[in-house]
């Protein structure tokens, strides 16, 4: 991969997920490949961390709606938070405010999808790594 492919996706990092927890997957040396956001060993553990922090944010946090979700994970000092609301809201065809399950795995996927998309310009993996990902936080 080169420069022109996007950071999330160089890094096996498609939620681009910063440095913190000590994740799955992750690559020995990513703190030198990249000093803010994680870089892992393969997509699915970098989807795999997404989708942890996602149903964590419904388990821990008490957070079941589009926006509040996504004002959490892409705060505005960082992103353009309203676009990415009603992005994610418009790909999983519910409002903003509508109560989701986040852990249904239907939902999930949706929205690791539109975060995916919205993180990096494309979301370029196919639905089998989606769920390898998914199926590696149970």
């Amino acid at each position: 991969m080169n420069q022109q492919t996007p950071r999330g996706i160089r890094n096996n990092n498609p939620g681009n997920i910063r440095h913190g927890a000590n994740w799955q997957g992750l690559n020995k040396d990513g703190r030198k490949i990249d000093p803010a956001f994680c870089v892992f060993t393969a997509p699915i553990y970098g989807i795999r961390a997404l989708a942890k922090v996602l149903t964590n944010y419904k388990k821990i946090h008490n957070l079941y709606t589009v926006r509040q979700i996504i004002s959490r994970y892409a705060p505005p000092n960082e992103n353009q938070t309203t676009a990415y609301i009603q992005s994610v809201a418009k790909q999983l065809g519910v409002y903003p405010d509508t109560v989701i399950d986040i852990e249904e795995r239907g939902v999930l996927t949706v929205f690791i999808k539109a975060v995916i998309r919205m993180e990096n310009g494309i979301q370029p993996y196919s639905d089998e790594t989606i769920q390898q990902g998914i199926d590696a936080i149970y």
